[in-house]
């Protein structure tokens, strides 16, 4: 026995709208603890360019000017003496 058309259509509605709310609060604004750290870093742009980059090319030997400027945002916002740490 098939079900009414309206039936069907408003079950496939329902859960199109279920599906749409379970998204909704599945969707994070919020960066997780890695992207912090690179946020952080004062050189967030930099490094996504650099990654980018290298999604595209498949060789870091091609970003080059990334890398560089990556590097003097590093350098210019002192992250190495920032992420110091000593390990024993």
């Amino acid at each position: 026995m098939k079900p009414e058309p309206s039936t069907t259509t408003e079950t496939i509605e329902e859960k199109k709208e279920q599906w749409e709310e379970e998204a909704e609060e599945e969707e994070d604004d919020e960066p997780d603890e890695w992207d912090q750290r690179i946020i952080n870093t004062g050189c967030h742009k930099e490094n996504l360019k650099l990654q980018l980059c290298h999604a595209d090319t498949g060789d870091w030997r091609q970003c080059t000017k990334e890398l560089q400027a990556f590097k003097e945002c590093w350098d210019k916002n002192k992250n190495n003496e920032r992420t110091l740490t000593v390990d024993n």
